[in-house]
């Protein structure tokens, strides 16, 4: 039990002396003052770390989100959710992945769904956003630690002008999301004859969802059943593809989209890779699924182009449907596991290892094969910095990767192609499924939650958050080759 003083000197540090004044403490007093003051100043330097603060932000959100969905009324059944598929279905709203262990239109009330879609919301924009607009609307001010996690939050590449960004970056958000609330609203009004009030409620859900990457629906079949409609078709995947790009990217374009010459070098592979990307996935899909029946096959020639294109877009981690997952052919598949690990742009979103990582990779690869002493990308020289962490994040999520398939497939009896695609679609916070989530056991569905939250902050981010405190190398050992291949 701490003793009398200890007390004393620990309430006086907490009002910073003024309750306590530092000359009416005795010499004792002042020396337990001071060594408290330094064990707070230490526990508070733990959390120092953008990635750490992001990291617990991130966890308090999906514990909020879980307890709320455990409530009774979160249900339509007016009983409270069993604590996995409350934990699961938080989780993968807040990390914007859309797996779902219950159908989200028929198990969870309006309440629930409410809740789905506000923690879908407070996850695409991230946690150092939301938490940097309340700052700034409560004290008109924002201190240099938290533009540093506001910077970390939404890879803004300058600490200059962190407040406008964050600010450009709430409300294109939501304009984009109105933007597509009302062309879905009048659309399910005008052609399928839905009461303004659904319609409005299921614009704004599928609005919401598509914009940050989400893939939720009210609809047990997804968008099947909008698979031959273009105007819903095209407009989901629009917002897909815009939230995907990432800020930085689309605020640029929006800049200087007529003069691509000085584009950076983030834009130019973002742009260009999700481009090459789209076209690959799309041909893919529909030569792939062509004859197939229960997919492509049903449809007419335009609409399986359409249902192509829908599939190869919403593969870069959007998690939406226009077809049978489950009945697509192993190809098709594989090619979809590919797209869902690349994924979409940095600071968007989307998951996966993103673009630019992948881009800095292939990068490395042709110097490589070229012999040049420098990865260069156009007329830009990429840091070694940038090189390491490229690597390190697709090494630590093929490793994530690999060991939960390998997982999945100890503790459950399904093949290797399904449970390969479940743990990419987790870890990427894709949300596409072949239908085998729901059947899963809880230590499974347990590991696809760990999955999805490892994804959301990504693999480098979790494991800086992870360390204490950085160590800084002040030697250089002798340097030695080793034979490589």
């Amino acid at each position: 039990m701490p003793s009398r003083a200890a007390a004393s000197a620990r309430f006086g540090a907490v009002f910073v002396g003024r309750a306590v004044p530092q000359r009416m403490l005795t010499g004792r007093g002042r020396a337990i003052l001071a060594g408290s003051a330094r064990a707070w100043r230490r526990r508070a330097d733990r959390f120092r770390h953008p990635a750490q603060v992001i990291t617990v932000g991130f966890g308090a959100t999906v514990a909020a989100g879980t307890g709320l969905l455990s409530l009774p009324w979160a249900t339509t059944a007016d009983e409270p959710a069993s604590l996995v598929d409350a934990l699961f279905t938080a989780t993968s709203a807040v990390c914007v992945t859309g797996l779902a262990t219950v159908d989200t239109g028929t198990h969870w009330s309006p309440f629930g769904q409410t809740v789905i879609l506000l923690l879908i919301q407070t996850g695409g924009l991230g946690i150092m956003t939301l938490a940097t607009m309340l700052t700034l609307l409560l004290s008109r001010r924002l201190g240099l630690r938290a533009r540093f996690l506001a910077q970390a939050e939404t890879k803004s590449l300058s600490l200059h002008d962190v407040r406008g960004l964050v600010r450009r970056i709430v409300l294109f958000s939501l304009g984009i999301e109105a933007l597509v609330a009302v062309v879905l609203t009048v659309r399910l009004v005008a052609g399928y004859g839905l009461a303004p009030s659904d319609a409005l409620y299921s614009g704004v859900f599928h609005a919401v969802s598509a914009f940050n990457n989400a893939g939720f629906s009210i609809h047990a079949d997804g968008l099947v059943r909008y698979a031959d409609d273009a105007w819903i078709c095209l407009t989901v995947a629009a917002a897909v593809i815009v939230g995907g790009l990432g800020f930085p990217v689309v605020f640029e374009l929006t800049r200087g989209w007529r003069r691509p010459s000085r584009w950076s070098v983030m834009t130019r592979i973002t742009v260009t890779l999700t481009a090459v990307l789209l076209a690959t996935g799309t041909a893919v899909f529909t030569a792939a699924e062509w004859t197939n029946t229960r997919t492509l096959g049903a449809l007419d020639l335009g609409d399986r182009l359409l249902a192509g294109f829908f599939a190869s877009a919403m593969a870069r981690t959007a998690g939406f449907n226009s077809v049978d997952i489950g009945a697509m052919r192993p190809e098709s598949l594989l090619a979809t596991d590919v797209l869902m690990f690349i994924g979409g742009g940095s600071a968007g979103t989307a998951g996966g290892i993103k673009v630019t990582t992948f881009g800095v990779l292939a990068f490395m690869l042709w110097s490589e094969v070229r012999g040049q002493a420098h990865v260069n990308a156009g007329r830009r020289r990429i840091p070694a910095t940038n090189q390491r962490q490229a690597l390190a994040i697709a090494l630590l999520s093929v490793g994530a990767v690999v060991t939960a398939t390998f997982t999945l497939l100890a503790v459950t009896t399904h093949t290797l192609d399904a449970v390969l695609f479940e743990t990419i679609s987790a870890f990427a916070t894709v949300g596409l499924s072949t239908g085998i989530t729901a059947d899963l056991p809880t230590e499974a569905q347990l590991l696809l939650v760990a999955l999805m939250f490892t994804g959301r902050i990504g693999p480098l981010t979790l494991a800086s958050a992870l360390a204490l405190r950085d160590r800084d190398q002040r030697y250089e050992l002798p340097e030695e080759r080793t034979i490589v291949g």
